[in-house]
């Protein structure tokens, strides 16, 4: 197998590596510390003088169809409950074309900001998209990114006291056989693994007790992780307290669900128990700042949840709450938004930074990827301080947070470059939006909103 070095970097990410990093096949085969060559000869060198290294970024929280319905009309100014009574009826239109080119142009955005892993949450099944996961393993195929596809679900609609409508959830038997279905066609465990999937019932307000069980149920039976919104919004709390009699948490761990193979989304309304459970547990939590912001749902308390033993990873959330899909701003407003709760000298860019790599790959359960060490997956991002915002930076990777950044120039995953000069060869951005943005009036249409 070839060997290339990516030679002194202008900043690095990691410990015992300021002069770089080898990469060997897949892998990641030496860290080069200061005064050091590699141990072997290599085949190639990569002049890093230029770049920030990070190890990919991994987004563990997300909804791919969403990127159809950015800043839409009738969803804006709105929490969550009432955003979602907004929007539900629209999104009722989706068909499997649509659903193809929202998850393409989320996993391109993705990429060109750095990110090399990425999980969805995809719960919505109106008729004829049966096959979604289907559609998503094959697009994450050509954009050549590792995901975690979750199988979502929903089973309780308008005229059960849930949300969404009828035309858009399924009854459990049909979820549980596909979910037992695409884990069976696409899981992978070993490492490196490309495609892993989970199971995802959405909420406690759109699924039922016996879906919640027996999800958890085939999930232990099929070996792979569970995942979940939970404590985003006190209309949550609320909700569970009149319908279930007990608050989400203990929802939870009645359904069996508590324990370190699930990871939940938000986690924002716990209490000092709820927080130390969380973490005896060994339960993971998605910080998903813009979102958050965006629906005014709250903070996530971050900093306690990871005292508490809990892991803590980064999502960039739906694009119709974040109305992006960009990893490494997620990173710098994770940043910000810890920095006003915990104070400034409590959470710094490295904390940010460890989210989305360590933390994130802890909530997928990976241990294969999220740090740059020997023997992991030579996935990485490279970014440059070359704008008029980075200008007169002193501490590289500070910048790269302080500062901001959006777009990185270069991304490999498993030791092949997917973007050079910030920009994917195989994907015609220009297309790809004309596409898209077809395929979004397409939707606006089929709900009877105007252009």
């Amino acid at each position: 197998m070839s060997r290339l070095w990516i030679q002194d970097p202008l900043a690095i990410f990691a410990e015992g590596a300021t002069r770089g990093v080898v990469i060997e096949g897949h892998q990641i085969a030496e860290l080069i510390a200061t005064g050091q060559k590699p141990l072997q000869p290599v085949d190639a060198i990569f002049d890093a003088s230029d770049h920030v290294v990070l190890p990919g970024l991994i987004n563990t929280h997300h909804h791919f169809y969403q990127t159809l319905t950015r800043a839409l009309a009738p969803a804006l100014g709105k929490e969550l409950f009432d955003w979602l009574k907004a929007l539900y009826p629209v999104w009722a239109g989706l068909d499997p074309e649509l659903l193809a080119v929202a998850t393409e142009l989320a996993l391109t955005e993705l990429l060109l900001s750095g990110c090399t892993t990425t999980s969805d949450h995809h719960y919505l099944y109106p008729p004829g998209l049966e096959q979604a996961l289907d559609i998503q393993v094959r697009v994450a195929s050509h954009i050549g990114m590792r995901v975690t596809l979750t199988r979502g679900s929903m089973d309780l609609s308008q005229k059960d006291g849930g949300l969404p409508p009828d035309s858009v959830v399924q009854d459990a038997q049909t979820i549980l056989a596909d979910c037992e279905r695409v884990v069976n066609t696409y899981h992978q465990s070993d490492p490196g693994a490309m495609v892993q999937v989970a199971l995802a019932p959405c909420s406690p307000f759109s699924v039922s007790d016996p879906l919640m069980r027996e999800s958890a149920a085939l999930a232990s039976r099929l070996g792979v992780r569970l995942h979940t919104h939970l404590g985003e919004t006190r209309d949550e709390n609320d909700y569970c307290l009149a319908r279930l009699g007990m608050r989400p948490l203990d929802y939870l761990e009645e359904c069996g669900w508590l324990g370190s193979h699930t990871w939940l989304a938000h986690g924002i309304h716990f209490t000092d128990d709820e927080i130390k459970r969380l973490g005896q547990a060994g339960t993971a939590v998605t910080h998903c700042p813009h979102s958050n912001m965006t629906l005014a749902s709250g903070l996530c308390p971050t900093c306690a949840l990871q005292n508490a033993g809990s892991p803590v990873g980064l999502g960039v959330d739906g694009s119709a709450s974040n109305d992006a899909s960009n990893a490494i701003e997620e990173v710098r407003a994770a940043l910000m938004l810890q920095r006003l709760r915990e104070g400034a000298g409590a959470f710094d860019h490295i904390d940010a930074l460890r989210l989305a790599t360590q933390g994130s790959a802890k909530c997928l359960g990976r241990d294969d990827i999220g740090t740059l060490e020997s023997g992991k997956q030579a996935d990485l991002a490279l970014f440059k301080l070359d704008e008029l915002r980075h200008s007169g930076y002193h501490d590289p990777l500070a910048a790269l947070v302080l500062c901001g950044a959006s777009r990185a120039d270069r991304v490999m995953i498993g030791g092949e470059w997917k973007v050079i000069d910030a920009r994917a060869s195989h994907i015609d951005e220009t297309d790809l939006i004309h596409r898209h943005s077809n395929a979004a009036q397409v939707l606006r249409t089929r709900a009877g909103l105007s252009a």
